[in-house]
């Protein structure tokens, strides 16, 4: 069984197809993938290592799944579990608001007591503001699929490589 549990929300097929190259660049066997709309409490309990994926709508808004979603991760018992996340939104249309859903999310994960890794710096972003952005980093990885998808696959590859040490 894998160790890791990746667990997203989408509308556009963006979020899924980010957590499927993130599943892709663990290694084949090393994570699972879930839809959050159809996923259930033990799928999560299982996993030592969670990474959670989430779209902003609108200004800060979550994702509808993985609002409704929410409902079961008050149930998780996060005792001993490391948690990463990741996020999609528009950082030119949405320039104050970029990826806020992730920083929403983290909050939830903090008042929790949950044990967040996968911290990403600022650098190379051009937003002006999000509710992710905790001093000169973001809360965990950040992706643009509306303009700057040419960069998903490096940003990727960092992010993963790095959580393969925080994992430990």
């Amino acid at each position: 069984m894998a160790n890791i549990g990746i667990f997203y929300g989408s509308t556009t097929g963006n979020t899924e197809k980010v957590a499927n190259l993130i599943r892709h660049a663990f290694g084949e066997g090393n994570a699972d993938v879930y839809n959050v709309d159809t996923s259930e409490l033990a799928d999560i309990e299982k996993y030592p290592y969670l990474i959670f994926g989430v779209s902003t709508w609108g200004v800060s808004d979550l994702q509808d799944d993985f609002e409704d979603f929410m409902e079961i991760l008050e149930q998780v018992n996060f005792s001993g579990k490391k948690v990463a996340l990741f996020g999609l939104g528009d950082q030119s249309t949405y320039t104050d608001s970029f990826v806020d859903a992730m920083g929403v999310l983290y909050d939830w994960l903090k008042k929790k007591g949950v044990k967040v890794v996968g911290f990403v710096p600022r650098t190379g972003y051009s937003f002006i503001s999000s509710m992710a952005l905790l001093k000169d980093k973001l809360v965990g990885l950040a992706i643009d699929e509306e303009f700057e998808s040419h960069l998903t696959g490096h940003r990727i590859s960092d992010w993963v490589e790095m959580l393969k040490k925080e994992f430990i």
